[in-house]
């Protein structure tokens, strides 16, 4: 299944220079459990964000670049249909973890959306997800987290 995962706060924004607006250890705790033995799915700008594998996590970096450097045990493809092939071998979930190109690069694969209200408004952020990016899906879940954190979990329409 693919996964999208995402903070957004109350305009939502999703970063900053590069790197999350905001820093709530619930979130990163609650990101981490979710993930944790499955592959995650990164644009070049996330990984360079990041800095390193998540650990626990078979890392994907997307990127049509041929000169990014990553260490041993990271893989880079260069499409989301690599991705998907990919899935079809692998059969743990895939987690879309950002940044908002490989968002939508992936809008019309993701299975399921796993996103964290961040409650703030973020004025100065440059970047942002579409306000109709959940329009397709139906929310299933939710879990509170602390910090005033609530998470939502949407499954695709199937019409």
């Amino acid at each position: 299944m693919i996964i999208g995962i995402v903070a957004i706060s109350k305009n939502f924004a999703i970063g900053r220079g590069g790197k999350l607006p905001w820093h709530y250890s619930e979130d990163l705790k609650f990101f981490k459990r979710t993930t944790v033995g499955n592959v995650v799915v990164m644009g070049s700008t996330t990984w360079r964000s990041i800095g390193k594998a998540l650990p626990g996590r078979e890392n994907i970096v997307l990127s049509r670049s041929k000169n990014i450097e990553v260490p041993d045990g990271v893989t880079v493809l260069s499409s989301v249909n690599d991705v998907i092939e990919f899935d079809e071998q692998d059969g743990r979930d895939i987690f879309v973890i950002g940044g908002a190109s490989v968002y939508h690069a992936f809008a019309d694969v993701i299975d399921r959306w796993i996103v964290t209200e961040i409650p703030e408004t973020i004025e100065d952020a440059d970047t942002f997800m579409p306000r109709d990016f959940l329009d397709e899906f139906d929310g299933e879940d939710a879990i509170d987290l602390d910090d005033n954190l609530r998470v939502r979990i949407l499954h695709r329409r199937r019409d």
